[in-house]
């Protein structure tokens, strides 16, 4: 899935300004513009649409875990991985939205897709583990929707 889709589909479910984007991304240590925000957020249509970058994407989901859960002294800023996959998109979303695996389940119950709690563990697993598999766009989508589902009502 494109990161662009997922940071409107995050942008929706939190109701947040392009401004509030930025400042995401600022609390993970990466600057950007309003202008680039904007270009990311536009339809694929767009004469000013922009990629958004695995760079810049593993940076607002590592500032949006600070953004929902606040910064620990603790525990040092999530690392930077150098390309984004949806297992990795999935594993930040859950760590922003502090979700269990019943939450997963009952976030595809809500949007009527049927995932086991197997497959689900499966996802979150390193890449080099023996049962990982790898996490489709159809997943993350459903994934996105319900959680919206959840957040907004």
């Amino acid at each position: 899935m494109e990161n662009n889709n997922t940071l409107r589909s995050v942008r929706y479910m939190l109701n947040l300004s392009d401004a509030q984007m930025v400042d995401i991304i600022k609390l993970a240590g990466l600057e950007v513009n309003i202008l680039e925000m904007n270009a990311w957020l536009k339809p694929e249509d767009a004469p000013d649409y922009k990629i958004c970058s695995d760079y810049v994407m593993v940076h607002f989901l590592n500032g949006l875990i600070i953004f929902r859960r606040g910064k620990d002294d603790r525990f040092p800023i999530p690392e930077v991985e150098p390309t984004v996959t949806n297992n990795i998109i999935m594993k930040k979303l859950r760590a922003a939205f502090a979700l269990k695996d019943c939450d997963l389940i009952d976030i595809y119950t809500s949007v009527d897709f049927r995932v086991s709690k197997p497959e689900l563990s499966a996802i979150f697993r390193k890449a080099d583990h023996k049962n990982y598999r790898k996490c489709g766009d159809q997943l993350l989508r459903y994934f996105l929707k319900g959680l919206t589902l959840k957040i907004r009502g």
